[in-house]
């Protein structure tokens, strides 16, 4: 061919007199053309009968092919043939950031619809089970977008969650609902002192449930609204029951919340029931309940918001962390063999709460006129409604500042020891 006299030309100059073997590639084949003296060769092969060269640039390992395939979207025709069409941009672009959303700097101003498709594809990828990055990725959208993340939180008889995950459940801001019920946390939980923090100042439904409180615990909790008038100031409902170990110096901690709606006590180690009953009933005015109420029967409070599917991973990883073997005859043959007997906790502490409830009786409280607010007042309740404030209105303000002191003046000093820890 025309480039092989081109070649043996150039091979017969005086320049290539001294170069060494030259290899030319034809038909799929590799001949030498000038040998090391000048001469030329044919049917010369550099590698044997059946050695192949694959180069490096053409290895693709799974998680290459896997990125490029995710780049189509695979369906079959009505014939059953493979069909396969581009993703847009934009689903391009969430899948990426998504797999990379603990380096996300922020997302203060973005788009709260984007956002929360941008949360469920790093669901989806179950980004936010990390034990490191998912931290990260979950408090850029806490801090972001708060009660969207999640509004309603309900970790009833879910201590493995609560210890795997405190962190990340400390990161939800803005909950309205909080469901900690049978969750044996004790007085010095860590989840149970950032319950006074601001970031959940916002809870109106709390349910502590036993949770083996004392008068110590409640102390602590209702210190920032009793001395510094934050924390848990908004709080509507409280379940207090199955807490054995709260007595009637503990109720008292809870008279300054004042916009309290419903509150249960059942199950509480109370010494003088008359007389906590009408203590509530005059400084908070909740009455008590004849029949159980609707707001205590955890029938109301689930797990809402964005992240409600990621709490629910966090749930199933703790169950499969516990969960027990399949094979375990050979425990079974030793218990036989000692006289040991299987012991069921949940249905041993079930009764234990239920006799402590009998035996205290139903204390659940509620306050009348919320059950009525929908109602118009009347004319004589809205005349003495008027009057009140008139008379709030002309209350010099010296006789405010003095009041106010005492207040203050009320004060122990345990109090104001704890005061100072804030």
């Amino acid at each position: 061919s025309f480039l092989r006299r081109g070649m043996s030309y150039w091979l017969r100059s005086e320049s290539r007199a001294d170069a060494g073997p030259i290899y030319v590639r034809e038909r799929g084949r590799l001949h030498v053309v000038c040998g090391a003296a000048g001469g030329t060769q044919r049917g010369v092969r550099l590698f044997p009968d059946g050695f192949s060269v694959e180069l490096c640039l053409n290895r693709e390992d799974d998680g290459a092919r896997r990125q490029r395939t995710d780049h189509f979207i695979f369906t079959y025709t009505k014939e059953g043939n493979l069909r396969y069409t581009a993703k847009s941009l934009f689903s391009l672009a969430l899948g990426y950031v998504s797999d990379n959303v603990d380096r996300v700097d922020s997302l203060l101003g973005f788009p709260e619809q984007i956002a929360e498709k941008l949360f469920s594809a790093a669901e989806a990828r179950q980004k936010f089970a990390e034990p490191f990055t998912g931290l990260r990725a979950l408090q850029k959208f806490t801090e972001a977008y708060g009660g969207s993340v999640l509004c309603s939180l309900c970790l009833r008889d879910r201590y493995l969650v609560i210890s795997e995950k405190l962190e990340e459940i400390k990161s939800f801001r803005e909950l309205t609902c909080l469901d900690l019920s049978c969750c044996k946390l004790g007085d010095e939980h860590e989840l149970l002192e950032h319950l006074t923090k601001e970031a959940l100042s916002s809870v109106k439904q709390l349910l502590l449930k036993d949770n083996a409180l004392s008068d110590a615990g409640l102390r602590r909790m209702t210190a920032p609204v009793r001395v510094l008038k934050k924390g848990l100031q908004n709080l509507l409902v409280l379940d207090l029951s199955c807490n054995p170990k709260i007595t009637d110096v503990g109720i008292g901690y809870l008279l300054c919340f004042k916009t309290l709606n419903c509150l249960d006590i059942s199950g509480t180690g109370l010494k003088d029931v008359n007389a906590v009953v009408k203590r509530i009933q005059t400084q908070i005015g909740l009455v008590q309940s004849k029949v159980p109420l609707k707001e205590f029967d955890h029938s109301n409070c689930k797990t809402e918001g964005w992240a409600e599917q990621t709490v629910l991973q966090w749930e199933q990883a703790a169950m499969e962390a516990i969960k027990p073997r399949e094979d375990t005859r050979s425990r079974t043959a030793a218990q036989r063999f000692y006289g040991k007997t299987h012991r069921i906790e949940e249905v041993v502490k079930c009764k234990l709460v239920e006799a402590e409830t009998k035996a205290s009786g139903n204390l659940q409280f509620y306050k009348e006129n919320v059950q009525n607010c929908h109602l118009p007042l009347k004319k004589e309740d809205a005349g003495s409604h008027e009057l009140k404030n008139s008379k709030k209105r002309a209350l010099p303000e010296q006789e405010r500042e003095r009041t106010s002191k005492q207040k203050h003046l009320c004060l122990t000093a345990e109090d104001w020891d704890l005061l100072n820890t804030y």
